[in-house]
């Protein structure tokens, strides 16, 4: 089958021709029909984030229709439209029986771990494959599996309530995602901060106030714009220890902040007046849950979650187009998501 691998580490990704995997008792065989191109995909190939062993098929934003089944599997059928949760875990640890697998002990990351999704074909188990109506296009169904998904857990984590107000930084896949999702769950005022003139006209265009980074302290325009209040929650999905601060302090009494964003770098938020004074919480969000998974793929059925296809960039499974996608991440693009779709 045809699979684009990375094989070095700072180098491009490179077509490739690879057996097509044998499944085992437990296991699915999964045709892709749609592959995600995921910023996470980007830091595998420059280095950034640790890669186990080379050759790698990246890929974990993942959907497509069941080819082959095991001897043990109930839950799907061959001819099945599926996504893929990208989380392969034990089931047996104490994490696990908790329902908490993104701390799994032997937990692996499809893409990342294990062989990916840029590729005709992938073996999952059977307990990672999720049913996809026929309502969600593939191309959508791939993409929920990650940003759509990590967005819900961050809104879950920052237990966000009926009428409450919310910031988000960063408007890319994530935030495209927590919008329509903070809708959909019943909240109050949306700000969305963003530099991107385009994804700042997108957001206004949803309802959302935008909110310039270029022009002003979004901090000082999301207090002014609530009459000096702060919202109940923000979210950071950029990976920015300025963005992290900036989420913080935009925050009113009992404000809760979810931290998504990846970052190396440390921020420093005086204690007394930013956050004990206030009540105010600091929340870490990693990843997401299977359990949370149906939830999110009913709010797609439903229309509450939609990705129209002038949002979407489409490529062939074909290693030039992937890299130069990847080359698009490390600037601002103007679409949310890039999906490979094998022809």
């Amino acid at each position: 089958m045809r699979a684009v691998q990375l094989t070095q580490i700072g180098e491009p990704l490179e077509d490739a021709d690879v057996p097509i995997p044998e499944i085992g008792p437990a296991n699915v065989l999964i045709r892709v029909a749609a592959a995600g191109i995921c910023h996470s995909d980007a830091h595998y190939r420059a280095g950034i984030s640790k890669i186990d062993y080379l050759p790698l098929t990246l890929g974990h934003e993942i959907a497509g229709r069941v080819e082959q089944i095991g001897s043990d599997v109930a839950n799907v059928s061959v001819g099945d439209r599926v996504c893929v949760h990208y989380l392969v875990h034990c089931g047996t640890c104490e994490f696990c029986v908790r329902g908490l697998e993104q701390f799994c002990r032997s937990a692996q990351m499809i893409g990342k771990h294990r062989d990916g999704g840029y590729a005709e074909f992938i073996r999952v188990p059977c307990a990672n494959a999720f049913p996809l109506p026929d309502e969600i296009p593939f191309e959508v169904g791939a993409i929920i599996m990650c940003s759509s998904a990590t967005a819900l857990h961050a809104l879950n984590k920052a237990r966000l309530k009926a009428g409450e107000s919310v910031a988000i930084f960063g408007f890319g896949g994530l935030g495209f995602s927590a919008l329509q999702l903070a809708r959909a769950l019943g909240c109050g005022q949306i700000y969305v901060v963003e530099i991107n003139p385009a994804k700042l006209a997108t957001a206004a265009s949803m309802g959302a106030i935008a909110i310039d980074a270029r022009t002003a302290d979004p901090v000082e325009q999301i207090k002014t714009a609530t009459a000096g209040r702060g919202v109940d929650i923000a979210l950071e999905l950029i990976g920015s220890a300025k963005a992290m601060r900036q989420a913080v302090l935009c925050l009113g009494t009992l404000g809760r902040a979810a931290l998504v964003g990846l970052t190396a770098e440390s921020m420093s938020v005086f204690p007394y007046t930013k956050l004990i004074n206030k009540e105010v919480e600091i929340i870490g969000v990693s990843d997401h849950l299977a359990t949370e998974l149906p939830a999110l793929v009913e709010f797609a059925r439903s229309g509450k979650l939609c990705f129209p296809p002038d949002v979407l960039r489409i490529v062939d499974l074909d290693a030039p187009q992937i890299n130069a996608a990847l080359d698009s991440l490390q600037d601002s693009i103007d679409h949310v998501r890039t999906v490979i779709v094998p022809r």
